[in-house]
């Protein structure tokens, strides 16, 4: 592993950054601000400085370590919604040295209000799309509703572009692209989507393969030849009303 990334101190000595700190970098580096950081904890941005300069932070942990795999796993950027997911994970330190706790809570990719959304392309299709399974998961426990838009090749499809019967009520939902793919959406608010505890059954009974329990719905309901090669998929999820 490449050494963590160090500080200086005010004698010239290097000191190692704490883990609120690294993880704060890389918020940052995909675009947050410091100031970012300090609302989505719910405090004041000179606690954030002082993750650098007074070794402080610990009990952030938690919180950092789950905005940063929501951001980076289900693509959510705004903050209101880090927020919200930030909270629940915020304690205060515990023990009596002052020693960070090491806890990482399971991701759970979902807002309070039930919204949540999953994306991933070639590389982790290749594997399966595991990582959109926690999300597909949580979201079968808490019973939501959810939907979900493939891009697959245009002559992979059985039915033409916006066809009713390919899926009903959203035929704009249709985007074309260069490469010859077609994206396609399945599930709305407005239609209903589909029970999230059918679809985790079908991830289930694939093995937690979330690509081959899509495709296998897609092929079985007469959407796509069966050779056809899903290139991208995104879930998303909400709460019925």
């Amino acid at each position: 592993m490449p050494p963590r990334p160090r500080r200086r101190t005010g004698r010239g000595q290097r000191r190692e950054l704490n883990e609120a700190a690294r993880l704060t970098d890389q918020l940052q580096a995909v675009g947050f601000t410091k100031r970012d950081v300090a609302r989505i904890l719910g405090r004041d941005p000179s606690l954030v400085s002082q993750f650098y300069t007074k070794n402080k932070g610990a009990a952030f942990v938690p919180a950092l370590t789950h905005v940063l795999t929501a951001i980076q796993t289900a693509g959510i950027t705004e903050i209101t919604e880090l927020t919200a997911l930030a909270a629940p994970h915020i304690t205060r330190r515990t023990t009596a040295t002052g020693t960070r706790a090491r806890v990482r809570s399971k991701a759970v990719l979902i807002t309070p209000t039930g919204t949540g959304t999953g994306r991933v392309g070639s590389q982790a299709i290749a594997s399966g799309s595991t990582r959109l399974r926690p999300l597909i998961a949580e979201a079968a426990r808490q019973h939501l509703r959810l939907a979900f838009t493939v891009r697959i090749n245009k002559t992979g499809y059985l039915h033409s572009s916006g066809s009713h019967t390919d899926s009903p009520g959203i035929r704009r939902d249709v985007i074309q692209r260069a490469d010859h793919t077609e994206e396609r959406s399945y599930g709305s608010a407005a239609t209903g989507g589909f029970a999230a505890t059918d679809i985790a059954a079908r991830v289930d009974a694939a093995g937690g393969d979330v690509t081959a329990a899509i495709h296998q719905w897609l092929t079985e309901t007469g959407r796509i030849d069966p050779a056809a090669h899903i290139t991208h998929l995104e879930i998303r999820t909400w709460r019925p009303r």
